[in-house]
């Protein structure tokens, strides 16, 4: 295992901005903001401790640009000058240990609860996501909606500017609504923002430049894209995700985000069918091709060991995001650089996970997470 390849400096490409390694903290839902959306001392101590544990870019939670895409009790918002002091105190904590500070913005739409917002969720098409047997039906975004909407991704990326952060990952995986937009499995319209590609994919585009507009030129802009969204998709649905990574690039993009899940899986085993063969290629395999190099990649997905770390950028990555990995561990890069480092996989027991700064809130979300606490 050769970690030097995660532990060099990253450069990004049209900024000049700088990250001092290449082990970055994932984005990662938490529950430990205000009722407000304000950023609370556990959030502001979940994160910070990770920026001095040596990860080189941290990432917050998904900030909500908008009341209505509010998708969870306990989520950070981006949405109202109001929440700038918290937003600020917190991209400066992290940036006193040399970490850049990133905000991930996105809106929830089909995924943000009526009982939130005061308002029924707002989506791609109306109805109910696919797979998703309790959800709430969603209606259709109208024009002004949409127009809403893009303008919203602007308001927050100059708010994070005006905050002191580094830059913002606009949030287009995991089936919130820019996601929503992307996938023909939920996106069913027949005008401008549906129908092929080039339409499911002009709200991200869209919501892109109106934020490159609204900052400044040294303010970073990425974009994070599963392959994945939905249950029932086929192998086409999955490889449209690389058409609009390179369609994002063209865009000048900052840097691009996949969310693999699981960074060993094949095309195949994405959609269900197993891969006993070795046929068809890894996701991570198809991911670098569709970059380029044309901007950094971060990959994520089950990114565990610094042995995991290293196969990841040895592929082609440019930066290993780690998400469950870095919860019991806030030094993991640390740890990493001083030699041999074997992290244990879960349950982790709770004293020890909120030594490492996981708030309450946060400690009864993982408890959800089978298999991942004890005690």
């Amino acid at each position: 295992m050769n970690s030097a390849s995660f532990l060099r400096p990253l450069a990004f490409k049209r900024t000049g901005v700088t990250a001092p390694n290449r082990i970055a903290l994932a984005a990662m839902t938490n529950q430990q903001s205000l009722p407000d959306g304000s950023v609370s001392d556990d959030e502001y101590n979940w994160l910070t401790r990770r920026a001095e544990g040596g990860f080189g870019i941290v990432t917050t939670c998904a900030a909500h640009v908008h009341p209505r895409g509010r998708g969870w009790p306990g989520a950070l918002g981006i949405d109202s000058d109001a929440l700038l002091p918290g937003l600020k105190r917190l991209a400066d904590g992290i940036r006193a240990h040399n970490a850049l500070a990133l905000v991930q913005i996105f809106h929830g739409g089909a995924r943000a609860p009526a009982e939130l917002a005061g308002l029924p969720p707002l989506s791609a098409s109306a109805g109910t996501l696919p797979g998703d047997s309790n959800g709430q039906p969603a209606v259709e975004a109208t024009e002004d909606d949409i127009a809403e909407v893009i303008a919203a991704f602007a308001a927050a990326a100059r708010r994070a500017e005006a905050g002191g952060w580094d830059g913002v990952e606009l949030h287009g995986a995991h089936g919130y609504l820019l996601a929503q937009f992307l996938s023909p499995l939920s996106n069913r319209r027949r005008d401008r923002w549906g129908g092929v590609l080039d339409n499911r994919m002009r709200l991200l585009r869209e919501a892109l430049a109106a934020v490159k507009a609204a900052v400044s030129p040294r303010f970073l802009i990425g974009v994070r894209l599963s392959p994945r969204v939905f249950p029932g998709q086929d192998a086409d649905v999955t490889r449209e995700v690389f058409a609009v990574a390179r369609t994002l690039i063209r865009d000048s993009i900052d840097f691009i985000h996949f969310s693999l899940w699981d960074f060993r899986t094949t095309l195949t085993e994405a959609e269900g069918g197993g891969n006993a063969s070795g046929a068809t290629p890894r996701l991570l395999n198809l991911a670098v091709e569709s970059v380029g190099g044309e901007c950094p990649l971060f990959v994520a997905g089950k990114i565990h060991t610094p042995a995991d770390a290293a196969e990841v950028t040895a592929a082609g990555a440019d930066v290993a995001a780690l998400g469950r990995a870095a919860i019991p561990y806030p030094d993991w890069p640390r740890q990493a650089a001083a030699g041999p480092f074997n992290p244990a996989h879960p349950p982790y027991r709770a004293d020890n996970l909120t030594a490492a700064a996981v708030g309450a809130p946060f400690l009864d979300y993982l408890r959800r997470w089978p298999g991942f606490v004890k005690g």
